[in-house]
């Protein structure tokens, strides 16, 4: 007798939420390391004007 298994899939409401959460976060984190990087290149008086 051979089982087969179904696989369980979450909805696909939730799996778009998650992709849009980890976007978000990863768009912030690079904001955040943008802004660092700007903060640390106008201390060395580096500007942009």
């Amino acid at each position: 007798m051979i089982e087969t298994q179904q696989a369980t899939h979450s909805p696909v409401w939730k799996r778009i939420l998650w992709m849009a959460v980890i976007y978000a976060g990863s768009v912030m984190a690079l904001g955040v390391v943008a802004t660092l990087f700007r903060m640390m290149m106008t201390a060395a008086g580096m500007k942009s004007h």
